[in-house]
């Protein structure tokens, strides 16, 4: 006598990025994607017509730290063939997150019933990636010990304006100590495609950052009396450059809940 086998077993490091994707298509996943499909490349998403794209493409080439592009689909096309086998962007994220005048107005799982073919999707490369090559190297990242979302925070550091799109950049932060970041900033300088080097280190005030125990996106992490919190550019960034924007439509991931791609991670490093 057989028995039903669930579709997916519940994705971890070691899975596929298709095994991750299926498993958010199919609503078995809807929480945040680090730690999963370890080797490979995770990005951001936003969602946009048409008619605001060129802007869109223009604040990203004049913002690449924040929002450093890894991949752009043709209007109205689902996949990314660019980044992965089989991925539709409607359904393959955990959480999206849905944009009306600026302000966030749902989460859902999926967004197929929100397509239009006028929408162009961006995807944004994500610090899920050099956290890789951080952890490779024996640098302990608590938000991934304890099983957390990273930090994130919206600051005083301005980005350059591009048509409608404009606002702070966020940044998200990881509590290390001091040999720990100077190793952490070699390292990250490697990957410029996936937000590069920090941007700052130490006092969160001088970056605009009043309470560090309360993050604007994200879990808090406690930083330890003989640690640095340690700042990079974050690929939220745009979700800030939206609610300036006040576009009538558009659609992002849920913080931490993002694409997972095909690439692996050697692919954006640079020596």
């Amino acid at each position: 006598m057989s028995t039903l086998q669930a579709p997916f077993r519940t994705p971890d490091a070691a899975s596929s990025a298709r095994d991750v994707r299926l498993a958010a298509r199919s609503g078995a996943l809807q929480s945040h994607t680090s730690g999963l499909a370890s080797a490979h490349v995770q990005g951001n998403l936003v969602i946009l017509p048409k008619s605001h794209a060129a802007d869109f493409l223009r604040y990203c080439q004049a913002n690449p730290k924040p929002c450093p592009l890894l991949g752009v689909s043709e209007p109205g096309d689902p996949a990314l063939p660019m980044l992965g086998e089989d991925i539709d962007i409607r359904s393959d994220l955990p959480r999206y997150r849905v944009w009306q005048g600026g302000e966030l107005v749902d989460e859902p799982g999926d967004v197929r019933a929100l397509w239009r073919e006028d929408l162009v999707s961006f995807v944004i490369g994500c610090s899920f990636t050099f956290e890789h090559a951080l952890m490779a190297e024996g640098i302990e990242l608590r938000h991934v010990v304890q099983q957390r979302n990273v930090a994130m925070y919206r600051t005083n550091i301005a980005t350059v304006p591009a048509g409608a799109f404009r606002g702070p950049m966020v940044v998200s932060m990881r509590p290390l100590r001091a040999a720990d970041a100077i190793r952490a900033v070699q390292i990250t300088s490697r990957f410029p495609a996936v937000h590069g080097a920090p941007v700052h280190l130490g006092d969160p005030a001088l970056i605009g950052i009043r309470a560090i125990a309360h993050p604007d996106y994200g879990d808090p992490v406690d930083v330890m009396p003989d640690e640095l919190p340690v700042f990079w550019a974050c690929g939220v960034t745009p979700q800030a450059a939206l609610a300036e924007a006040r576009l009538p439509f558009a659609i992002t991931h849920a913080p931490g809940a993002m694409l997972v791609t095909d690439l692996p991670h050697h692919r954006l490093a640079s020596f």
